[in-house]
C-alpha cells in the first residue's frame, strides 16, 4: 500500500477523508478531472502572531467560489472554521500558517471534458508560510492580461486562473523584477501578478475598479473600509499603467503578504510613504483587534 504522507517544503497538515494527514497527502490520481482538466477552487487564508482575521470571510468565500464554478460546496463555512481552529492546534504557537480550503471534481461526464458535480471532493490543507518582510518590491508592466468572464471563470478563486498569472510572474522575474502589473482586456491595471494593487497621488489612494476581471480580494475590500474609516479619500477608479509610473507610492494589498511597499516601477525608485505606512498599521491593529 503507498505511504500517504510524503514530504512537503514545510510542515503541513492536510484533513482529508475524514483525518488529519501529514505531509504532503497524494489526494489526485492521473483520472482525477481536477488534476487533470483543472476543475479545481480553493480559497487562502492566514494565521500569524496569533490572530486569523477574516477567516469566516474566506470560509464562506470558497463555497462561493465552488457554487460559480458549479462544483458542489458540500462543507459548510462554518465547518471550514472548525476544522481550521482544530488543526492550528498541531503548529506551534505564533507560527505564520497558510490556510488553504479546497474542492474539486474527481470525475468527467462521460469520462470527458464536462465534470461531474456529483463527485465534488475536498480538503483543508494548512502549512507553515512565514509572511514576507514588508521591505519593497520592483514592478514592471506584464504583456499579458487578465481575462473577462466570457473567456474564464473570473467569479471564482479556481486554479485554473493561476498558470496565466504565474507565466506573468516568470516573465517578469527574466527582466529583474520581482512582480507586475497585469492589464485587463481594455488596456486598463487590474491587479499586480498575485495580489491586488493600490496607488496614492497628492494623498488620495486609487485602485483598480473591481470589473469582473480580477479578484475583488478580502484584504483588499478590508483595507479600502479601514482606510476610509481614518478619513483617507479612496477611490475605485479606470487606472492605466500611466498613472502608476506617476504615482507617489505603490502598495499591494493581498492574502499571503497583507500589505506590503513596492520601492520600484520600472527604473524608477519610490519610497514606502505615510499613505503604505497607515494602511500597513490600520490593517494589523484591526487583525489584532
Amino acid at each position: 500500500m503507498p505511504n500517504m504522507n510524503s514530504s512537503a517544503p514545510s510542515k503541513t497538515w492536510t484533513f482529508f477523508e475524514g483525518d488529519w494527514h501529514e505531509g504532503n497527502v497524494p489526494i489526485m490520481g492521473p483520472r482525477t478531472h481536477g488534476a487533470w482538466l483543472g476543475s479545481t477552487v480553493f480559497d487562502g487564508a492566514r494565521a500569524f502572531e496569533g490572530v486569523a482575521p477574516d477567516l469566516d470571510l474566506h470560509c464562506e468565500r470558497v463555497n462561493a467560489s465552488a457554487a460559480n464554478f458549479l462544483l458542489k460546496p458540500v462543507v459548510p463555512a462554518e465547518t471550514w472554521g472548525g476544522l481550521v481552529k482544530d488543526g492550528l492546534k498541531r503548529f506551534a504557537d505564533g507560527v505564520a500558517i497558510y490556510i488553504r480550503p479546497m474542492y474539486w471534481a474527481e470525475s468527467g461526464a462521460g469520462g470527458g471534458v464536462r465534470f461531474d458535480p456529483e463527485s465534488t471532493r475536498w480538503c483543508l490543507c494548512l502549512y507553515e508560510a512565514p509572511m514576507p518582510q514588508p521591505t519593497g518590491s520592483a514592478v514592471t508592466l506584464s504583456p499579458y492580461r487578465r481575462p473577462t468572464a466570457e473567456t474564464a471563470p473570473v467569479q471564482a478563486k479556481a486554479g485554473c486562473l493561476y498558470p496565466n498569472n504565474s507565466r506573468a510572474l516568470i516573465e517578469a522575474h527574466a527582466r529583474g523584477f520581482d512582480n507586475c502589473l497585469m492589464r485587463d482586456m481594455l488596456g486598463n491595471i487590474a491587479e499586480l501578478g498575485n495580489a491586488n494593487v493600490f496607488m496614492a497621488k497628492n494623498g488620495i489612494v486609487h485602485t483598480p475598479a473591481a470589473n469582473g476581471t480580477f479578484l475583488d480580494g478580502i484584504t483588499r475590500r478590508r483595507l479600502i473600509g479601514l482606510l476610509e474609516g481614518a478619513g483617507i479619500d479612496v477611490r475605485e477608479a479606470t487606472l492605466s499603467y500611466a498613472d502608476f509610473q506617476d504615482a507617489d507610492e505603490i502598495f499591494s494589498s493581498g492574502n499571503f503578504s497583507k500589505v506590503v511597499p513596492i520601492t520600484r516601477i520600472d527604473d524608477r525608485v519610490l519610497q514606502p510613504g505615510p499613505v503604505y505606512q497607515q494602511a500597513r498599521k490600520l490593517y494589523w491593529e484591526f487583525a489584532h483587534s
